[in-house]
């Protein structure tokens, strides 16, 4: 084992740490050496185990916490996965809004309707939205269902579309 002196900073090479002070030849200064406390490895194993376990449960805790708060809000939730335009027999083009109603909770719902907004390039609502009957009469808990609705109004000045749902009822 290396040691060196404080003071004067010569270095020794001793074969165990000594209870005793030593005593540098050189300069004749005395000091402890300190040894270094071992980390026992049974210890650190128990605490990264601790440590995964509480983020663990807090991802549980926090995920649940989410979810019963999403369902308290609406059990229900309607989302687009793709928008397409299509031209009608007149050549006007129309989008077509594919997307998906779910059932986030555990019980069944009979959904809403389900309205497409349509907005133009400043966020501005054009017209009061166009409502259509979802596919399915009842959602079951964690249940989905797909749909496809293509709007009647013109698709000139629309720049985004979103959906939501109308007023349910258990």
């Amino acid at each position: 084992m290396k040691i060196k002196c404080d003071f004067c900073k010569t270095e020794y090479t001793i074969p165990k740490i000594p209870a005793v002070p030593v005593k540098c030849a050189i300069c004749g200064h005395s000091w402890m050496i300190k040894t270094r406390a071992r980390k026992n490895p049974l210890l650190l194993f128990l605490a990264a185990l601790c440590a995964l376990i509480s983020a663990v449960i807090f991802s549980i805790v926090a995920v649940s916490t989410y979810r019963s708060h999403m369902e308290a809000k609406s059990p229900l939730a309607a989302s687009i996965v793709k928008t397409e335009l299509a031209p009608d027999g007149n050549g006007i083009n129309h989008f077509i809004v594919s997307g998906i109603i779910e059932n986030r909770s555990d019980e069944f719902y009979s959904p809403p309707n389900i309205i497409v907004l349509s907005y133009d390039e400043n966020g501005k609502q054009i017209g009061s939205g166009e409502q259509f009957t979802p596919p399915v009469p009842i959602l079951e808990s964690g249940a989905r269902a797909a749909f496809v609705y293509t709007l009647r109004a013109p698709s000139a000045g629309v720049k985004k579309i979103s959906v939501k749902l109308g007023a349910f009822e258990k």
